[in-house]
């Protein structure tokens, strides 16, 4: 089995922004050259999240409003205490989750017909990253 890992920085200009990221995920896969396997991608920061949906900006908008209405910003929450105030980026990254697993087939992403892979910013505005682990053959 081969690995590759490559890292993606971001400098969101953004609170919360929603990144599409599939060129670079397939851009790993190629750098790679494994055609059977899977890839991890992963962001490296936990106010942040990563997930497979549609690339159709009315859903963005939509996943954006509901988690917002289950993890509002608020100036309450207890984790403020310690003289944080992103509360709520910690409550939507755990709603979205931190990363995605995508087969590898024939050295391509093994997706359904509209699936896209998104990078969840929720307290942007300073540099992140994510990671992209390709294994395979």
């Amino acid at each position: 089995m081969k690995t590759h890992t490559q890292y993606i920085w971001f400098n969101t200009t953004k609170k919360r922004e929603y990144i599409n990221i599939t060129g670079e995920v397939e851009k790993a896969l190629k750098k790679s050259g494994i055609q059977e396997g899977m890839i991890l991608v992963s962001a490296m920061h936990i106010t942040a999240g990563v997930y497979v949906n549609d690339a159709e900006s009315g859903l963005i908008q939509d996943i954006d409003e509901w988690l917002e209405k289950l993890a509002p910003f608020k100036p309450d929450y207890r984790h403020h205490r310690t003289g944080e105030d992103n509360g709520d980026a910690h409550l939507k990254s755990l709603l979205i989750h931190h990363e995605v697993i995508i087969p590898v087939t024939d050295g391509k992403l093994d997706f359904g017909p509209w699936q896209q892979v998104y990078y969840a910013e929720f307290d942007g505005q300073r540099k992140k990253r994510v990671i992209i682990k390709v294994m395979g053959l």
